[in-house]
């Protein structure tokens, strides 16, 4: 094998396995929601579990890219060297997602006090929401299709609408000094989950980026520029 198609090898094979892995913790992160859910649901200790492992595994995943990510990057051509780039970028997102998953678990484990009936449901519908914006991210790197990333972009809203009405109904609460202590981990729950969303939010995002070549991030900043000098 010459020089040249022995380093072409090389970067499809860097190429391969960084992609690999960002598919991979798209599916470990969507459990992680989907886990969430169930245990909301069910109080399911098995999902307890499961959402733990995901977050080992996405903690795992995200320190085996960064460890990698830069002698690989040496290897690859400019094109290669993006998507190893965009690689990167969504597995910082996809772990914050894990952690932030595990953080809501580990509250409602420790509630006092059984969750509310409201509460419970707005979790839950959270939980939902995120598992399903997950699984088009996954679809959409897979498949290289913006469709998804922006369907994505777009349902991140409902998760922020969710978070409102939680901190709405908490805050404007009758019995605020005698619920302090749940409230405030509703709370926390509610803004992991809002936080989740826009990590996800970020990964549509990217998905653009990479498909496209455009950035998302300054488009609303572009828009307002384009509405000033119409």
């Amino acid at each position: 094998m010459n020089a040249t198609r022995r380093k072409s090898v090389q970067e499809f094979e860097s190429t391969r396995e960084m992609t690999g892995l960002v598919q991979q913790a798209c599916l470990v992160a969507k459990d992680a929601a989907f886990n969430i859910k169930d245990f909301l649901e069910n109080s399911s200790n098995m999902a307890f579990i499961a959402v733990k492992d995901c977050e080992k595994e996405l903690d795992r995943m995200e320190r085996k890219v960064d460890e990698r990510i830069t002698s690989a990057i040496t290897e690859v051509s400019e094109a290669e060297a993006r998507e190893l780039l965009a690689c990167l970028k969504f597995i910082i997102d996809l772990e914050r997602i894990g952690d932030l998953a595990w953080s809501v678990t580990q509250r409602v484990q420790l509630l006092t006090a059984p969750l509310a009936r409201d509460d419970r449901r707005d979790l839950i519908a959270m939980a939902d929401i995120l598992e399903k914006m997950l699984s088009a991210v996954h679809e959409g790197f897979v498949n290289r299709e913006v469709d998804s990333a922006t369907w994505v972009m777009q349902t991140d809203s409902q998760i922020d609408q969710v978070c409102r009405a939680v901190f709405q109904r908490h805050l404007e609460s009758k019995h605020k000094d005698r619920r302090r202590d749940y409230s405030t981990s509703l709370l926390l729950m509610a803004q992991a989950f809002e936080r989740a969303g826009d990590h996800a939010k970020n990964l549509g995002e990217e998905l653009v980026h990479l498909v496209e070549g455009r950035s998302m991030r300054h488009e609303p900043k572009r828009r307002a520029r384009a509405a000033r000098e119409a």
